[in-house]
């Protein structure tokens, strides 16, 4: 009951399930080491458990989601006013991306057509996986060669590209398997697709097409990104494809472009 009013709020102002769960939790795991109730919780509590986090290795991005899981709690919630704590800054890594030829190995390894289908949605439109597993038939403006993702994260609508080739494979695809609505990508018992299996089908396609860096839905995302700046679109419109709320969190593309860079001549090729 001690985080019932941490339950309550979160749910009240839209947070995601997975938000609330990761919320809850180490709001949770802080009171077991403290062995105190909120109301006895002090500044000096806090800082002392992210110190031990640290001490402990944990990586410094998930201390960061700590500090701010339990900052909501007594601040927002408890109204505690603490605004000293701060955690090591977190190391700004660029996203691992697959060229385009890596893309077209990775989708002719998929073994089945709704696991290509899946990669070249994911890979068209920069969908996060779950946005691509929740995609209805009714998001489809085939005319249009576009799809709307219906509450995607922060609870907004956005438009994405998907682009005609891939619209078209898609109507054959639920053309054949009599999908006149609901979810596209249908596993066991007419349920949708698990974002585990999406990770399977991507990792075990990558194997399969000899790639050997890290490969998951999301690294589809980060590609999707990285090759329409490549190709000069705007970071604000790419933004908006891919549902940021910040230009910050886009900005990051102008320094994984690596087409740009390739053309320049060292200058030690002119002495």
């Amino acid at each position: 009951m001690a985080l019932e009013d941490l339950k309550v709020e979160l749910k009240l102002r839209g947070f995601s399930p997975n938000t609330e769960k990761t919320y809850l939790y180490h709001n949770q795991k802080f009171l077991e080491f403290t062995k105190k109730e909120p109301s006895d919780i002090t500044e000096a509590d806090i800082k002392l458990y992210l110190a031990q986090l640290l001490s402990d290795d944990k990586e410094k991005s998930s201390v960061a989601l700590v500090r701010s899981a339990l900052l909501f709690h007594y601040n927002e919630i408890l109204k505690r006013g603490i605004i000293s704590i701060k955690t090591p800054k977190i190391p700004k890594k660029l996203p691992i991306t697959l060229s385009k030829e890596e893309i077209k190995r990775l989708i002719e390894a998929a073994t089945h057509e709704k696991s290509k289908l899946l990669i070249k949605l994911i890979y068209a439109s920069g969908l996060r996986v779950s946005e691509a597993l929740r995609l209805k038939v009714e998001d489809l403006e085939a005319e249009q060669r576009i799809g709307w993702v219906r509450g995607g994260k922060g609870g907004k609508d956005r438009m994405v590209v998907i682009g005609g080739r891939v619209i078209d494979e898609l109507k054959a695809f639920l053309k054949v398997r009599g999908i006149v609505s609901g979810y596209i990508f249908l596993g066991k018992e007419g349920k949708p697709l698990t974002s585990r299996t999406a990770q399977k089908i991507v990792s075990n396609a990558a194997k399969a097409a000899g790639i050997t860096k890290p490969v998951t839905p999301h690294k589809l995302r980060h590609s999707f990104a990285t090759h329409l700046r490549e190709a000069g679109q705007d970071l604000r419109v790419i933004q908006e494809l891919l549902g940021h709320s910040s230009i910050q969190t886009t900005e990051i593309y102008t320094h994984v472009s690596t087409e740009e860079k390739r053309k320049v001549v060292s200058p030690a090729e002119t002495l």
